[in-house]
């Protein structure tokens, strides 16, 4: 997305949001079910978050966002003053600030901005994690309370974009087609490794985090691997196994999922089959702290990213099940399609804006 979003087309793009209901599937809505809870989630929106953004999303109605990064490194963007003015010019446009990223972002290890905490190497990864643990005391002091992180080495592979509706370009990923011999400066790291280095770290910032009240919210690794070797590198959390042993680690409420549900349904052989159990098994467990809420066709090993209403899940019967775990949190898109003529993806952003709000409106007429 641009820097400012056009304002021409964006009325009318949510507005054709609102009207692509799903009517549900199996002849759900026909079937006596047991009363679900008032839903509580919000509409949200990430990264996007100049002036000029916050206004057009206030006027869409996206009233929660995680930031974009505040910086990538612990400079004054990140003390208690620094964090507070941002979540004061975030609400400003009447937007709640629900969420900051770390400087732990989904990037290859090369471009990462802390690299050696999944290199593995000490004592620089414990510094390191000094400037990780800083920073999630000062969010709590400025009255921030959820950050978002990525533990990944690989970023985020995809082959070639392929065609979709309306010749939309659609992110692909098909592990076939990938070139999986390049090594990266990680050499090989083995599942064994890539475990060792995980649980350092949260052995290190968990207790921080429980201490300030914060909750810190993991990105799965994207795409899944599944247990394969992909240049040089096993990806454990690329798998719903791999996810659940993560929340396991380190037993807390501070401890959870920035749970993309289309990296998820990634690491499945029918994801619209499979994914609401997979909700259910960690909304229940209140490990979801953040959905990212994309749709995908395909399987894993290989996809293709799409708009919300063109994948193979049921999107209005995912929201029911994060209302059945009682899921209070932010549903965002994420990964639009490239549409051409759309700058930055604006559009097809204002269309999920819509989709997903509709959706939602659906669910307090159903408790």
């Amino acid at each position: 997305m641009a820097d400012t979003l056009p304002r021409r087309g964006f009325l009318a793009a949510a507005l054709a949001g609102a009207t692509a209901l799903a009517t549900g599937s199996n002849g759900e809505q026909a079937q006596a079910a047991r009363p679900r809870p008032v839903h509580r989630m919000k509409l949200g929106h990430q990264h996007h978050d100049s002036d000029a953004d916050l206004r057009i999303m206030a006027a869409l109605g996206v009233g929660h966002i995680c930031s974009g990064l505040p910086s990538r490194k612990l400079d004054s963007a990140w003390t208690v003053a620094g964090l507070s003015r941002l979540r004061e010019r975030v609400e400003k446009f009447g937007i709640a600030l629900d969420a900051v990223p770390l400087p732990m972002s989904s990037v290859a290890i090369e471009q990462a901005e802390m690299p050696n905490i999944m290199l593995g190497k000490s004592p620089e990864r414990d510094r390191e994690m000094d400037q990780i643990c800083l920073m999630i005391e000062n969010a709590a002091k400025a009255g921030i309370f959820l950050l978002k992180y990525n533990l990944t080495l690989l970023g985020v592979p995809r082959t070639a974009s392929t065609a979709g509706r309306g010749n939309a370009r659609y992110s692909t990923f098909t592990y076939d087609k990938a070139d999986q011999d390049k090594p990266t400066i990680a050499g090989k790291v083995t599942a064994d490794d890539y475990w060792e280095r995980v649980t350092y770290f949260l052995k290190r910032v968990i207790p921080v985090a429980e201490a300030s009240k914060v909750r810190l919210a993991c990105h799965p690794n994207d795409p899944s691997m599944q247990r394969r070797v992909y240049r040089g590198i096993e990806c454990p959390l690329g798998t719903v196994e791999g996810l659940k042993r993560f929340i396991d680690i380190a037993p807390s409420p501070y401890h959870g999922l920035n749970f993309c549900q289309g990296t998820v349904c990634e690491m499945l052989d029918e994801p619209g089959k499979e994914i609401f159990d997979v909700i259910r098994y960690f909304g229940s467990r209140k490990k979801i702290f953040n959905v990212h809420f994309r749709n995908i066709k395909g399987r894993v090993l290989d996809f293709q990213e799409t708009l919300p209403d063109n994948g193979d899940v049921d999107m209005l019967r995912a929201l029911r099940v994060y209302q059945e775990v009682s899921y209070d949190g932010m549903v965002m898109p994420d990964h639009v399609p490239v549409i051409e003529g759309d700058s930055g993806g604006a559009l097809a952003y204002a269309y999920s804006f819509g989709y997903i709000q509709a959706l939602l409106q659906t669910l307090p007429q159903e408790a």
